[in-house]
C-alpha cells in the first residue's frame, strides 16, 4: 500500500507523513525532494508551476509508486497532487490510498508565516487554494487544525493501518 498525502502547502504533509510512515515503519517519501531545481527556484520566488513544470515531477513521482508496489513496500509518499488529474496519475491502482490533509486559509497561511528554511513562497498559498480541486469521494478527507499526532491517529483509524 501507498498513502499519498496530498494538500497546501502548510498543510503538513511532511511533519503528518514522517510521523505516520514512523508510527507504521514504513518508508516516507517527499515530493518536493523530487522537483526539479528549476522548478525550486521558481516557487522560491514566488512563480506558480506550470502543467509543463509539474509534468517530469508527477512522472517521477508515478514510477515511485509503481516501483513501491511492484517491489511490495508499503510507503507514505506526501506531494502536493493539487489537481484531481495528478491524482489520478498518481493512483496507479486501488492499493494507493490519497488522504486529503485540509485546512482553512488563515491557518495554513498562519503556518506558512512560521515555517523556516522551505523554499515554497508564502505569496503563493492564494495561488495553490486557487488551484485546489476538491477531492469528490476519491481521497480521505483529513482536518489539519488538531496536532500532527491526533491527525495521524485519524488517519489510521479511518484506514485502518
Amino acid at each position: 500500500m501507498v498513502l499519498i498525502l496530498f494538500g497546501v502547502s502548510g498543510a503538513g504533509k511532511t511533519v503528518v507523513g514522517r510521523l505516520l510512515a514512523k508510527e507504521l515503519e514504513w518508508p516516507f517519501y517527499d515530493g518536493d525532494t523530487y522537483h526539479s531545481p528549476v522548478s525550486v527556484e521558481k516557487m522560491r520566488h514566488g512563480v506558480p508551476l506550470t502543467n509543463a513544470d509539474r509534468q517530469p515531477w508527477l512522472d517521477t513521482l508515478r514510477g515511485l509508486v509503481v516501483r513501491c508496489l511492484e517491489t511490495g513496500e508499503n510507503a507514505v509518499l506526501a506531494c502536493s497532487a493539487l489537481k484531481a488529474a495528478y491524482r489520478d496519475h498518481l493512483r496507479v491502482d486501488d492499493r494507493v490510498k490519497l488522504v486529503h490533509l485540509e485546512g482553512d486559509f488563515e491557518l495554513i497561511a498562519k503556518r506558512l508565516r512560521e515555517r523556516r528554511n522551505h523554499f515554497m513562497n508564502a505569496e503563493l498559498l492564494a495561488s495553490q487554494f486557487e488551484t485546489l480541486e476538491e477531492p469528490r469521494g476519491e481521497a480521505l478527507v483529513v482536518d489539519v487544525s488538531s496536532s500532527p499526532h491526533e491527525v495521524v491517529g485519524e488517519i489510521r483509524a479511518r484506514l485502518g493501518v
